[in-house]
């Protein structure tokens, strides 16, 4: 049976954009008899809110979605995240980390999908651990254990993990014990997930959430990168800059379903436009074998 899931993180109201990401894994369920799971993705510190968790239920009913069961709140499972970390440690796969961004985009001597690569200033250091640390994932080791890995993408095909982009990414933060990487994973295993719907903006963190499900022998889903709703400068919509909110449109009197009558038959408000979905650029590889052709 389809599993999907939509997890927003309440640090702020939806837009259109996270309406067209729920219609996406809504319907995926639906068309095939499946389940559709919702996952407040509230670990992010003093950013998530309870007033922007319940604006999103409504925002959602309004649309005429429905999921299976209860929300479920990310951050119930903060001990689960945390038992990851400790067997990561207990393996060596990851080590502590006190460097600050300034100090790491003053080093870095190369770009990754989330900005400048750790150079691996701590990597092999004794680094004490009486305060606050980032725990980062020794990408080489991890790479060295896991051996080759792919993946499946409905839109993409076969791709050939290359979580290598991102350096040592951070697993365990200074404030939680898991990291958007390591949560997610952990919790679409959790939630039984068999098809992760997500935008396009996401599809290089699947290479990472790849490895991670062979170190911690978590089942793998397929994957489906949608294509981003974008503004006209070719901008995704945005949180941080004031995109109009789904609540706005519905305490405005706006009809929630045909709205997203509209967004199915690709009917865009304004001037959006959507982007393509499946590849995803720089660092990936995307083919309907392993030949190694892009």
């Amino acid at each position: 049976m389809i599993v999907t899931r939509f997890a927003p993180s309440p640090n702020g109201p939806l837009h259109l954009g996270h309406a067209y990401a729920a219609i996406v894994a809504h319907d995926r369920a639906r068309e095939s008899e499946g389940r559709f799971l919702l996952r407040i993705e509230d670990i992010d510190g003093a950013r998530s809110r309870g007033e922007f968790a319940e604006a999103a239920l409504e925002d959602l009913r309004w649309l005429g979605l429905d999921w299976d069961g209860e929300a479920i709140r990310q951050s119930s499972r903060i001990a689960a995240h945390a038992g990851a970390l400790e067997r990561l440690k207990h393996e060596g796969l990851v080590y502590p980390c006190r460097c600050t961004r300034a100090e790491i985009a003053a080093a870095a001597t190369q770009m990754g999908p989330d900005g400048p690569v750790y150079p691996g200033t701590c990597r092999g250091q004794h680094i004490a651990t009486d305060r606050p640390v980032a725990w980062r994932l020794d990408m080489a080791e991890a790479l060295r254990r896991s051996g080759p890995l792919t993946w499946q993408d409905e839109i993409a095909g076969m791709v050939r993990a290359a979580p290598e982009i991102f350096g040592d990414v951070v697993l365990g933060r200074k404030d939680a014990p898991g990291s958007y990487h390591l949560a997610v994973t952990l919790d679409d295993a959790a939630d039984g997930i068999t098809v992760v719907t997500r935008g396009m903006d996401l599809f290089a963190s699947t290479h990472v959430h790849r490895l991670l499900q062979a170190l911690l022998g978590l089942p793998v889903p397929v994957w489906h990168h949608h294509g981003l709703l974008l503004e006209p400068n070719g901008h995704k919509l945005a949180k941080r800059r004031g995109s109009p909110s789904l609540a706005q449109r519905r305490l405005a009197g706006e009809d929630g379903a045909a709205l997203a009558r509209q967004l199915r038959a690709g009917v865009f408000p304004g001037d959006l436009t959507l982007g393509a979905g499946g590849y995803g650029g720089t660092g990936t590889i995307a083919s309907s074998s392993l030949s190694g052709q892009p």
